[in-house]
């Protein structure tokens, strides 16, 4: 896909951070934006900015974690605008990091893959038939990490949703090819980007809230990462619409904001064929 001039383009998470990035890029490509988001207020102000700069646009508040209102998502978008060329799953949360696996809780659980992974699920699901059923160029970002591609401590659930979302977009993309689709897909694997991923917490359903404080360590890392991200970003949002964009029309399976994704691949793919247990290794930091 390499023209993006009069086509539509759907992003969820869309009314900040990368996905409001996004949706901004797809307007200056003179493209027809939907942007759907959990937070009604940031959401509307989004598509004010939008409309502003002389954007079409349509704002859909949507919780991704929801099939129904993903597939009426869908149903808005294509009613607006009549089909779709650029779904961008995007919507992404994240929990306190330093944790190990068997501390997660069932209702980290269940959020974080609610959002994360069943969200993109849902958007596959909602969107591609019609998309496939268009006959006409188009293509699938899902959003996931840079920590897609790596082996060690923490992150266990946000790990295992960009795991999940890595595979599920390679696969998509084997699939159109073995089809013979005018769809591809891409994979965006984002490092550390100054973003509002870090206060996520804040759009957590009641029925799931946190359970338990953060210890005062925990606190410690969670500080350390935030003011990371605030203030040594591998890109600004921004700088990532960009690659994304460039990534689409260079048919990118993979797209990275540095070089820590593959570092991460390869020490993976190392230990997996060596066949070794893994060593003892410090929490991950570098993701979105």
């Amino acid at each position: 896909m390499r023209d993006f001039n009069g086509k539509v383009a759907v992003i969820t998470g869309g009314a900040s951070g990368i996905g409001f990035a996004l949706a901004r890029k797809a307007a200056s490509e003179g493209m027809k934006i939907v942007i759907a988001d959990v937070e009604e207020g940031p959401l509307s102000e989004a598509e004010t900015k939008l409309k502003a700069a002389g954007a079409e646009a349509l704002a859909v508040r949507t919780d991704v974690s929801k099939f129904e209102q993903v597939e009426a998502l869908a149903d808005k978008a294509f009613d607006a605008f009549g089909g779709v060329h650029l779904l961008c799953n995007n919507a992404g949360v994240n929990l306190p990091i330093s944790r190990p696996a068997w501390e997660v809780t069932i209702d980290d659980w269940r959020w974080i893959t609610g959002v994360n992974l069943w969200g993109v699920i849902h958007g596959v699901r909602a969107f591609v038939p019609r998309m496939l059923e268009q006959d006409a160029e188009g293509h699938v970002v899902n959003t996931s990490s840079s920590v897609g591609m790596a082996s060690t401590s923490g992150l266990a659930g946000y790990k295992l949703t960009k795991h999940a979302v890595l595979s599920l977009t390679e696969t998509l993309a084997h699939d159109f090819s073995l089809r013979g689709a005018k769809l591809n897909a891409s994979a965006l694997c984002p490092s550390t980007v100054s973003t509002g991923l870090r206060d996520s917490a804040r759009n957590r359903p009641v029925q799931l809230k946190e359970g338990r404080t953060l210890s005062a360590e925990e606190q410690k890392v969670e500080d350390a990462l935030r003011g990371m991200s605030r203030n040594n970003p591998a890109a600004t949002a921004g700088e990532v619409a960009e690659r994304v964009f460039d990534g689409i029309r260079e048919g990118k399976l993979y797209i990275f904001t540095d070089d820590s994704p593959k570092d991460y691949a390869r020490k993976r793919l190392e230990d997996i064929i060596a066949e070794v247990s893994p060593k003892a290794a410090g929490v991950l930091q570098g993701r979105r």
